[in-house]
């Protein structure tokens, strides 16, 4: 615990973590202001805001809080990027979405909604890169993972599909934009995470952990 919350190694990784959980809001915004599609969580989110009244990004906040208390019985732990991430990728979005227009006509869209997942892509490589802790969604597919024993694949794919659902249900938006970020995010964060990453710490730390699962799977 003391290391996730007061290590001195973890000083000269705030501003990473910082300004890509900002990024990350920033393309959320732009994904909303295209309005071609958004990403599971998102579409969620926006479902949900247009029940309650809330700004999505204000969902995001407070969803994110009865996620992190589902952690605690699948033995997962948050660090203080974990309580950042809950409360700066919605503030941001909120910003996002009050200052930048809405796109106008089909380019427009198609170029701001690309715009988005890429801006999602280098703010996921910045925070991820900062290893300062699983924002609150990422920290539920490892807990599932790790307390049950699916794979990461089949963990993620459950939880993103139900989402995916029950934002389509709430009327969240579903379209072309979903379909490229769905594709598109994991090679992208790949790609930058390598980018921010670049003495391998994270690497190295998700080696450790799958080879410790292997062997306690033993």
């Amino acid at each position: 615990m003391h290391a996730r919350w007061l290590s001195r190694s973890i000083l000269p990784r705030l501003p990473g973590l910082l300004l890509g959980l900002v990024t990350f809001g920033l393309g959320i915004a732009l994904m909303v202001q295209a309005g071609l599609g958004l990403g599971p969580w998102e579409a969620l989110h926006q479902g949900l805001g247009r029940l309650t009244g809330l700004e999505l990004g204000t969902v995001s906040v407070v969803l994110g809080l009865p996620i992190l208390l589902l952690w605690w019985p699948l033995g997962e732990r948050p660090g203080i990027g974990t309580i950042l991430n809950v409360l700066l990728i919605g503030t941001s979005t909120n910003l996002g979405i009050a200052v930048l227009p809405p796109a106008v006509g089909v380019p427009g869209q198609v170029a701001m909604m690309l715009a988005g997942v890429v801006t999602i892509g280098i703010g996921s490589g910045l925070y991820l890169g900062a290893d300062l802790g699983a924002g609150p969604r990422d920290g539920l597919m490892t807990g599932i993972h790790h307390r049950f024993g699916w794979s990461i694949r089949r963990s993620r794919t459950l939880i993103e599909l139900s989402v995916l659902g029950a934002g389509f249900l709430l009327g969240g938006t579903i379209g072309v934009g979903t379909l490229v970020f769905a594709l598109g995010i994991g090679p992208l964060v790949q790609l930058f995470l390598a980018i921010f990453d670049r003495d391998g710490r994270v690497a190295r730390r998700r080696a450790i952990t799958l080879e410790a699962d292997i062997t306690g799977a033993e």
